[in-house]
């Protein structure tokens, strides 16, 4: 395939190089994240291998590299204008080193992880069960998150296991447990942690969170337990021989979806496999371990006074009373006061939507603040507002991330921003989009027209929330995308299900065929333009022809979530800026990384050191998992992006 020559020298490359000019004021606060390594990668590339490495925020300006395959140098002088190198005469089996240069003198050697097509991390598949109706089932790898849990600079992969019976908030029947696995790089399964039998499975009840949250230089884990619950090292949360599952009935909703009509037109939700009492906990465990070290009652309680409401009072409280609004889950991380991170767990977003922000510090957990759209004092028009996902960004300016929740936002402090009142929707996506506006905005589609004023999509001002331009629509757009994918316009590219146009940052129609691919996208060649990842395939986007072309098919491995074909997650694991892609194995026995084997002239400091980013990898396992964003425009005619004002923390 032939794509268009992108109009950018050498030279723009260079000028991008590590961004280190437009830097934020300097009193603005520091976000403290994780430290890392080199992260050196050799991919094998058609005709060699491709060498590429991190660039780090605390690296001097004068910094090169040299790389080495097998103790032989292969630069002639210090690499300091990116962070790749491609050696045309390499081989699968060499063995490559980077070291750093200053001043003439060589740093200790960092050597290359290698990768043969993939990275292989076989897993531990967890064996098959039957529910106590008598139903058989087993497991799928599914959502994945990063952290460093050994506080040794390299990341740690996070998996979910769930099984097959996993079911939507809609549907009745019981599932089987969920697991969380961790694992090393090299395949070296750290621990695992089963949720036990009152936590249900679907894509709406467990959100976990990874981050290092009490800044020891090593990550924790967060995420709603429940009785029985079974930390790695055994020991059971609350009363292990409890059984909150619904075991039968039925009870009479106003919901279709998911419902059984009878005779007389009455519609009725299935009860059976549903956790609607009990006590609900928010527990954070050890990342190198897996022990539990905390457990609090959970922040958005599922009643006005408790755990255990009447059917009334769960429908008055939330709209229902079979858990299909009250047990929609969504989970984040966020540097709300610019310095630590506070995990965000919330609850809610059809109707009464609740959110809930908590650190962690000193071995303790402790709630910073609450919001409940039903509160006295809370304007109104923020209840129905959410999505089935959330995104974190710092929308004012102040260093400090908000909470944007779909239709509307939360201030740092949890205090109410703004509101649209055009309702849920299933994706969104927020960062610089349109680099000629000050600030940051937000791309998203909606389902409810009634709510949204047949409003499909639209771009909205990140920090006010005021429609930039909107797209009409008849009925609920499912799907949205956004992505710089034709650099001949300023700015993304924006497109939805609910129309065939390809849409500029004004909101004119740039092409009347837009890709079909519209679940994520990855950065993944050497140009600055974004490819779109959808199931097992990365596809670039020829603006000449309005067709997408397969640049990576990762056959014998899947994706997961059904129509949303996500990956267990994507985002900038090692080497240089581009992102990896990690897929499950057809048969669940492993997971594949793949990481582009495509030189590039740009340097950019890795992207997880950006705090936006860095909190997107965090969300993204949530529910309608969406595609990370920096803080910043990447594309066609972007500018150096700001130096990330951050500080690291390394474990002794």
């Amino acid at each position: 395939m032939t794509i268009p020559t992108l109009k950018v020298s050498l030279l723009a490359g260079v000028a991008l190089m590590l961004g280190a000019a437009h830097a934020m004021a300097t009193d603005a606060p520091k976000a403290r994240v994780e430290y890392l390594d080199r992260g050196a990668v050799a991919v094998t590339a058609e005709k060699g291998v491709l060498i590429s490495w991190r660039a780090l925020v605390t690296d001097d300006a004068r910094l090169g590299f040299n790389v080495y395959r097998d103790g032989r140098k292969l630069n002639t002088k210090p690499i300091t204008t990116t962070t790749s190198f491609k050696d045309e005469s390499g081989s699968k089996l060499a063995t490559y080193e980077v070291r750093e240069v200053l001043a003439g003198k060589e740093g200790p050697a960092s050597k290359a992880l290698r990768i043969d097509g993939y990275l292989s991390i076989p897993l531990n598949k967890p064996a098959d069960g039957t529910t106590p109706d008598g139903q058989a089932y087993s497991y799928t790898a599914n959502d994945a998150s990063v952290g460093d849990l050994d506080g040794d600079g390299r990341y740690e992969i996070i998996l979910k296991w769930d099984p097959t019976n996993a079911k939507d908030n809609s549907q009745g029947g019981h599932t089987g447990p969920v697991l969380l696995d961790a694992y090393r790089l090299d395949g070296k399964q750290l621990w695992r942690i089963n949720l036990g039998r009152n936590i249900r499975a679907g894509a709406h009840y467990t959100q976990f969170q990874v981050a290092d949250y009490d800044g020891d230089g090593k990550a924790e884990l967060i995420v709603k337990t429940a009785d029985g619950t079974t930390d790695a090292q055994g020991k059971v949360i609350g009363d292990a021989t409890v059984d909150w599952v619904t075991p039968s009935g039925e009870i009479e909703n106003k919901d279709r979806t998911g419902s059984r009509q009878t005779e007389d037109g009455k519609l009725m939700a299935r009860l059976t496999g549903r956790v609607l009492k009990g006590p609900e906990y928010l527990s954070v465990f050890e990342g190198a371990t897996g022990k539990v070290v905390d457990t609090i009652p959970y922040p958005s309680p599922r009643g006005p006074n408790g755990d255990n409401p009447t059917d009334a009072e769960a429908t008055a409280r939330w709209g229902d009373a079979y858990g299909n609004r009250s047990d929609r889950f969504l989970a984040g991380t966020a540097w709300l006061d610019g310095q630590h991170p506070s995990a965000i767990f919330a609850r809610g977003y059809y109707a009464r939507t609740t959110i809930a922000a908590v650190d962690y510090k000193n071995g303790k957990l402790t709630n910073r603040w609450y919001f409940d759209s039903e509160a006295a004092g809370v304007p109104s028009g923020y209840s129905g507002q959410g999505n089935h996902q959330f995104s974190v960004a710092d929308v004012d300016g102040d260093g400090k991330q908000e909470i944007l929740y779909g239709a509307m936002a939360l201030d740092d402090t949890g205090k109410p921003l703004w509101t649209t009142g055009m309702g849920h929707g299933d994706a969104m996506h927020v960062s610089d989009l349109d680099p000629s506006r000050p600030g940051l905005e937000k791309w998203g589609v909606h389902e409810n027209m009634k709510m949204s004023g047949n409003t499909g999509a639209a771009l909205l001002d990140a920090r006010t929330g005021e429609a930039i331009f909107k797209v009409p629509a008849e009925k609920d757009t499912g799907r949205g995308a956004a992505g710089d994918i034709d650099p001949r316009h300023p700015g993304v590219e924006f497109w939805a299900s609910n129309s065939g146009n390809l849409y500029d940052v004004k909101g004119n129609v740039i092409s009347e065929k837009r890709p079909r691919q519209m679940n994520f996208m990855v950065w993944w060649d050497g140009d600055l333009l974004r490819e779109l990842l959808d199931g097992n395939k990365v596809s670039k986007w020829d603006w000449n022809t309005s067709e997408s072309k397969v640049i990576l098919d990762a056959q014998g491995a899947t994706s997961n979530n059904g129509t949303k074909a996500t990956p267990a997650l994507s985002a900038d694991l090692f080497g240089d800026w581009r992102e990896e892609v990690m897929l499950r194995s057809e048969d669940n026995t492993s997971l594949r990384i793949y990481s582009t084997n495509i030189p590039t002239t740009y340097k950019f400091t890795t992207l997880m050191q950006d705090p936006q980013y860095r909190a997107a990898i965090a969300w993204q396992n949530t529910a309608y998992n969406q595609p990370p964003w920096p803080s910043f425009f990447i594309g066609e005619g972007m500018k150096a992006p700001p130096k990330p004002q951050v500080s690291m923390a390394k474990a002794q």
